[in-house]
């Protein structure tokens, strides 16, 4: 065990692969070409894949230059590199930025150059996992997780996902600024929330935060599989994002009839009971069409772990030809298992919620995780409605504490029709959708339409009011 932990490359005679030649011509091209040539390598390089440190260090401040707007030249270069101290005085940092000036082979070249540095650096992460998988292999006897380890470690660097170090705040300054820029600039809808296509719950949430873990609750029969697949289906067809479903508890046919019918316009029991008219049939093919292109995968697996989720995923984004998830679904959150042998339940959902935010990390994407809601605000004597809390959510305080959004839906006309009050004094044909935290803004209620027969909900037009 002491001789892994202590492991070295070098002991099996292999040096950590780097070109220093691209790193310098990559610092000369930009120092000379600043603004032709920054541009490109902002979006493509980050200083910790150069090798070199002072290299690094030098890229970070002509990043930083250059997002501030200002002139990235030998004079603000310099003064810069000083002032970080990045070189044991500011004789050497002149002596070494005015020699990367001149062993540019040619700045037209740039992009080969900066495409090495990236290459070297893949390499050396790969080797860095490599060394870590053979250490865990010895400490960790669970061959599922290790396996599952190995293969989030690869991924992260396919995906560039690395782990980092501490960062600098002056660093985080910069990748704040980029960001600001990217979700501000023509390309905003690649970069900035994911419109679930319902307006005004648009409006509040800014959009689905990438990275984000969205707890989806209601008590049984509120709709709440039916408003998360009306999401799915507004973000795959109208955003053009792929969308993953996992649903423990109903098929893949059943999320399929649920869907068409949503977009077709036919009534849900005619998939059920086979009685469609001729009509149905020509809005079944209309909508078939229009489906037919939409990124929506579907996986019913019954008891599916994380790991076992991610894997999935990762298949579907390791194939270049086709765009990477962009949104995960899960239905429901009661229904996973951790993978481990637990007799606490409360734990396992603790764990299962702290890991579902970490994938919605990983990925940079969206999790929306269904939720069942305790029979609390059915039974409590002391409330004046049956509209859910905080409180309600089933099992565990975590989902709460580990989401960073959580909804509720409620439809007074189901509690109406429960009391024994007549269905005609209930609006069965409405819902809320109560956001009850929002990490990133405010709370409050969006009115929404419900047309059962359909299993969809809809925008309230406020217009005609």
């Amino acid at each position: 065990m002491q001789e892994l932990n202590n492991f070295d490359l070098e002991t099996l005679g292999v040096a950590e692969p780097y070109s220093m030649e691209a790193e310098q011509s990559v610092l000369g091209a930009a120092l000379l070409e600043s603004d032709a040539v920054l541009p490109e390598l902002v979006e493509t390089l980050k200083p910790e894949m150069f090798y070199a440190k002072q290299n690094g260090g030098i890229f970070a401040q002509m990043v930083r230059l250059f997002t501030a707007g200002e002139q990235v030249d030998l004079v603000t270069l310099l003064d810069a590199v000083v002032a970080d101290g990045l070189f044991e005085s500011p004789d050497a940092a002149k002596i070494y930025l005015a020699r990367l000036g001149e062993t540019v082979p040619s700045i037209s070249n740039v992009s080969a150059y900066a495409r090495i540095v990236h290459e070297k650096y893949v390499a050396r992460r790969v080797m860095e996992a490599a060394k870590t998988i053979l250490r865990q292999s010895t400490e960790e006897p669970n061959a599922d997780l290790l396996l599952e380890s190995a293969e989030q470690k690869l991924y992260d660097i396919r995906a560039g996902q690395e782990q980092s170090a501490l960062t600098r705040l002056s660093a985080a300054i910069v990748e704040t600024l980029v960001s600001l820029q990217k979700i501000s600039g023509p390309d905003k809808d690649k970069y900035g929330g994911i419109p679930t296509g319902f307006t005004y719950l648009d409006t509040i949430l800014t959009g689905l935060g990438r990275s984000d873990l969205v707890i989806l609750a209601a008590r049984p029969g509120m709709g709440k599989t039916s408003f998360a697949l009306n999401i799915a289906t507004n973000v795959a067809k109208k955003q053009r994002v792929p969308v993953a479903i996992f649903s423990l508890e109903m098929s893949k046919e059943q999320l399929t009839n649920r869907i068409l019918s949503a977009e077709a316009g036919v009534d849900s029991h005619a998939f059920r009971s086979g009685a469609l008219a001729a009509s149905d049939w020509d809005d079944l093919a209309h909508a078939s069409e229009i489906l037919h292109d939409v990124p929506i995968y579907m996986d019913d697996t019954s008891g599916i772990t994380i790991p076992e989720i991610k894997a999935k995923i990762r298949r579907v984004n390791q194939d270049p030809s086709r765009p990477k998830i962009g949104l995960v679904v899960i239905d429901y959150l009661q229904l996973m298992t951790s993978g481990r042998r637990t007799e606490n339940r409360v734990q396992e959902i603790s764990d299962i919620t702290r890991n579902l935010k970490i994938m919605a990390k990983e990925l940079n994407v969206p999790v929306i995780a269904l939720s069942q809601l305790s029979r609390a605000a059915e039974k409590a004597s002391g409330r004046s409605d049956h509209r859910p809390q905080l409180s309600d959510l089933r099992d565990s305080g975590s989902i709460e504490q580990d989401a960073d959004v959580v909804l509720f839906l409620y439809r007074e006309g189901y509690y109406t029709s429960m009391s024994g009050e007549s269905m005609e004094d209930a609006d069965s044909s409405t819902a809320e959708c109560i956001i009850a935290k929002n990490r990133h803004g405010e709370t409050g209620k969006v009115d929404l339409g419900w047309d059962g027969a359909h299993t969809r909900f809809m925008n309230v037009d406020y217009s005609h009011g």
